[in-house]
């Protein structure tokens, strides 16, 4: 019996060094992280099922189960989204934890952005897979053909496309993350000052505002255009709840962005996409299923003290 138990001990441990990989993989190809979480735990549960000595590579392994029920997602997934009623966004998830693996340079921080996430819908779940794989991990097309069950001509072909039609819509990262973190920064001082003039100044003309509320009221179910009317629409809502909530700068998917808190809980997360030194779109998530996970997070991190 004691036999049995340090081998399910070691066979935890041994998965246990690779799942915060595992959960990277899953978030960037779902953009969900609740979805993300439940597929790294059915991969622990078949990985709990397998004679650990019969897996040559446990890393391999558990990549290639989590990509596969990723993709079976994917495909079921979609003709949800198709219903789905008003704008929908990806969850936000703190990454100055390590949450999603490195975001260091600007190659890993495009694939957690929202902007990705959004953009990447409009990919096939092979293009999806493929480009996570090579770009955010860093697999060649021979390991990615293997993992995600392709030959290795399609996998460069799905790399190929999902390139090409990313490229046409994903932004240029403009700017390093501290200049831009100090840009978020007078843009919540100016918001919190109702200084129309200066907000509008770190906005483009043609700025866009999006938000996801989910059922929360008082969070615009349509899209806010123009400097003038974004600066308006939050000055107006940092003003009403202003002294209720605490508001204060953070990374989230790999970007400086603003998070409003009440008491514990996150009530809200604005990120802004910045384009040559002026926020060129804003989103925001207020759905409140959306944000649990980013609340476990906070809580995991106060409980901690860090």
């Amino acid at each position: 019996m004691a036999e049995r138990n340090g081998a399910d001990d070691a066979s935890a441990f041994e998965f246990e060094r690779h799942r915060r990989r595992l959960f990277g993989v899953a978030y960037r190809m779902l953009g969900s992280a609740a979805d993300a979480e439940d597929v790294v735990q059915d991969t622990f549960l078949r990985w709990n099922r397998t004679e650990p000595a019969s897996v040559a590579e446990p890393s391999a392994w558990l990549v290639k189960v989590t990509t596969n029920l990723c993709l079976n997602r994917l495909t079921s997934a979609r003709h949800r989204r198709e219903r789905q009623a008003g704008f929908s966004l990806p969850e936000p998830v703190l990454t100055s934890d390590g949450a999603l693996g490195p975001v260091e340079t600007a190659e890993q921080r495009d694939t957690v952005s929202l902007a990705f996430l959004v953009l990447a819908d409009r990919l096939s779940p092979g293009e999806r897979a493929v480009f996570v794989l090579r770009e955010a991990f860093g697999y060649g097309h021979r390991e990615i053909a293997e993992l995600a069950g392709l030959s290795e001509q399609n996998s460069r072909q799905l790399h190929s496309r999902a390139r090409k039609r990313l490229a046409e819509a994903l932004p240029r990262r403009a700017g390093d993350s501290k200049a831009n973190r100090v840009l978020v920064e007078r843009f919540l001082a100016a918001a919190r000052g109702g200084d129309l003039a200066e907000l509008e100044r770190m906005l483009t003309e043609d700025v866009v505002s999006v938000a996801d509320g989910g059922e929360t009221p008082g969070v615009a179910r349509i899209p806010v255009r123009g400097a003038e009317k974004v600066a308006r629409y939050l000055a107006s809502v940092t003003g009403r709840y202003a002294k209720e909530l605490t508001i204060a700068v953070a990374e989230v998917n790999g970007e400086p962005a603003i998070l409003a808190m009440a008491g514990s809980k996150p009530v809200g997360v604005l990120v802004p996409e910045i384009g040559e030194k002026r926020i060129t779109i804003i989103r925001i998530v207020a759905d409140p299923v959306k944000l649990r996970y980013l609340g476990a997070q906070l809580g995991a991190l106060s409980r901690f003290g860090s």
